[in-house]
């Protein structure tokens, strides 16, 4: 185990040189099988004709001489037309010679040698005996008489085989390597250059301010049918997302520092008032009309800024997803009520109300879709003019709140529900913070609803659907 983890360690470290190490190494492996499978089977095939020789020549000196020729010297076996070292020998006889590269050429063996011999079994096959002085030799026994060649040729031929197998296998190693480093750089040259987009995208600064990621992987590398365009593909969609969520991450500071902002402002005016009027009660301390009258101005704005603060308050418990009431909310009455209220605060203003025929019931907090109706109808007596003919109707998911007023502008309409969003001077009649319709559309939000808004002059509609 620790020598696999070591031998791990070892390979390199880039995925070019890993493939480039592995393709020369499976050519290795696969070039000694092949070169030891053809070894092996050459000093097979040889081993074959070296014993179909030694067969033959245990036939051929088994004949005997030939009538009227001269014995060998010795009384020794008759060679006839051997190759040289071929050994015959009569171990019974104590006889045996191995013949030289010259016929008159002979070598007598030893005794011990001749010792060896006389254990060949005459089976007819070839058996192995290392004749000492002369190397390994494959005989084979005729009764008494035993004859064999030596393998040295045979080895010498497979070992010149196996010499050459290596230096094929070593310059073959050489040129795959050469070869594949070449090929494998060249296909994953595409793996680089999207490489070279992300490190591009990661020196980007991200941590603030607007940022936008431009940096993309070329079309041709996006191709999904290869692994380096799945890649390519994959690392575009990362990078959309990214800058989409970049966006919006901008859009939320800037919206945060924009509320703050507006938020800072509006809490000052009232402040600054209340400053000022108990400022003018401190310098006229024998004044009762004055005192009265900076004290009735200290009340009205503290009381703005207690709505200004509890609005806020709940649209951040809003934003914090609390949760609110859920129980049943009878919509009918509310609407009723709601717009009692309205033609008592607006009589200068013309209010209808349409219900239907059955009373509508949905499940929510009762005080905050009591509060949503409020907001749209102060938005609507608060922006447009007296006289206005404003019409709530009753629908079977919520209700919708229309008025011919002079209606929002255009480039408005989009940005009505934001915090501090304010109309123009068309619509602006009274002063307001702008954040009822900012409280609307988070309180129906809660209500898992949805608030829309289409204006155009002479007619503005607010719709609200629940769940």
């Amino acid at each position: 185990m620790r020598l696999l983890r070591s031998l791990t360690r070892s390979l390199p470290r880039s995925l070019a040189s890993r493939l480039v190490v592995t393709t020369v190494a499976l050519v290795a492996v696969a070039a000694l099988l092949v070169s030891g499978a053809t070894a092996l089977a050459m000093r097979s095939y040889l081993h074959d004709q070296l014993d179909d020789k030694v067969l033959s020549s245990v036939r051929r000196a088994g004949d005997g001489p030939r009538p009227g020729a001269m014995p060998p010297p010795g009384g020794q076996a008759e060679f006839g037309n051997q190759e040289p070292g071929t050994l015959i020998a009569r171990p019974d006889r104590g006889e045996g010679d191995i013949l030289g590269a010259q016929r008159s050429q002979r070598e007598s063996l030893p005794e011990a040698t001749l010792d060896l011999l006389d254990d060949v079994p005459a089976d007819g096959e070839v058996h192995v005996v290392d004749v000492p002085g002369h190397g390994r030799y494959r005989v084979a026994a005729d009764g008494p008489l035993v004859t064999g060649l030596p393998t040295e040729p045979v080895d010498d031929a497979v070992a010149s085989v196996v010499r050459w197998e290596l230096l094929l296998t070593l310059l073959a190693l050489v040129s795959t390597g050469a070869l594949a480093s070449s090929v494998v750089r060249r296909q994953l040259r595409p793996l680089t250059e999207v490489a070279e987009t992300a490190h591009a995208v990661a020196t980007l600064p991200l941590s603030s301010g607007e940022v936008g990621v431009t940096e993309r992987v070329p079309e041709h590398l996006t191709d999904e049918r290869t692994e380096v365009g799945q890649v390519g593909a994959a690392l575009n969609t990362l990078l959309s997302h990214v800058e989409s969520s970049l966006d919006a991450r901008h859009r939320s500071e800037q919206q945060v520092r924009q509320f703050v902002a507006d938020a800072s402002h509006e809490l000052r005016t009232p402040l600054t008032t209340i400053v000022g009027y108990a400022e003018l009660a401190r310098r006229r301390p024998g004044d009762a009309e004055a005192a009265a009258t900076a004290l009735a101005k200290v009340e009205e704005e503290s009381a703005r800024m207690t709505r200004l603060v509890e609005d806020l308050l709940l649209l951040a418990r809003l934003d914090a997803g609390r949760p609110l009431a859920r129980e049943p909310v009878d919509l009918t009455r509310l609407l009723l009520e709601a717009v009692e209220d309205a033609r008592v605060v607006a009589p200068g203003h013309r209010w209808s109300l349409e219900l239907a025929e059955e009373a509508v019931e949905v499940i929510g907090d009762e005080q905050a879709l009591h509060q949503v109706v409020t907001n749209l109808l102060t938005n609507a007596r608060k922006h447009t003019p007296p006289g206005t003919h404003v019409t709530v109707q009753l629908t079977q998911r919520g209700f919708e709140v229309a008025d011919d007023g002079p209606g929002f502008a255009p480039e408005l309409v989009a940005h009505a529900f934001e915090r501090f969003a304010r109309g123009d001077a068309a619509r602006q009649r009274e002063g307001g913070v702008g954040l009822g319709l900012a409280l609307v559309q988070a309180i129906v939000a809660a209500h898992d609803g949805v608030v829309r808004l289409a204006s155009e002059p002479g007619e503005t509609r607010f719709r609200v659907d629940l769940r």
